[in-house]
């Protein structure tokens, strides 16, 4: 079984910055890609930023130059920062992990942790 175990969320002013962490526990060979989504009420999931394994990210447009997205392999765990945020950012955020058991790629989710950016 693999877990992942996210932490950071909050309440925070416009403007101001988060750091979330998701940390993969279990069983398994290695994790390939690694993201995070989130999910505003009515609004489908989206990815708001990826990093493969030797980190090359991706951002969606609306928050780039704003997060950052980073991994430590040796620990298992993705974070992002999260700077300048803005009131649209406000969702619940979801990480992501593929991971590598007995040679299958299977993807895991975090149980999500509510951001609200609000003044």
């Amino acid at each position: 079984q693999v877990q992942l175990v996210e932490s950071g969320g909050g309440l925070v002013q416009p403007g101001g910055s988060l750091r979330l962490s998701c940390a993969a526990s279990g069983i398994f060979f290695s994790i390939n890609n690694m993201g995070w989504y989130r999910q505003a009420p009515g609004n489908q999931r989206e990815l708001v930023a990826g990093i493969t394994r030797d980190s090359t990210t991706n951002y969606h447009g609306s928050v780039k130059g704003r997060f950052t997205i980073f991994r430590d392999n040796a620990k298992n765990t993705v974070w992002m920062q999260m700077n300048n945020l803005k009131p649209e950012d406000t969702a619940v955020y979801y990480c992501n992990a593929d991971v590598v058991r007995w040679g299958l790629e299977s993807r895991y989710w975090g149980q999500g942790t509510q951001v609200t950016v609000s003044s």
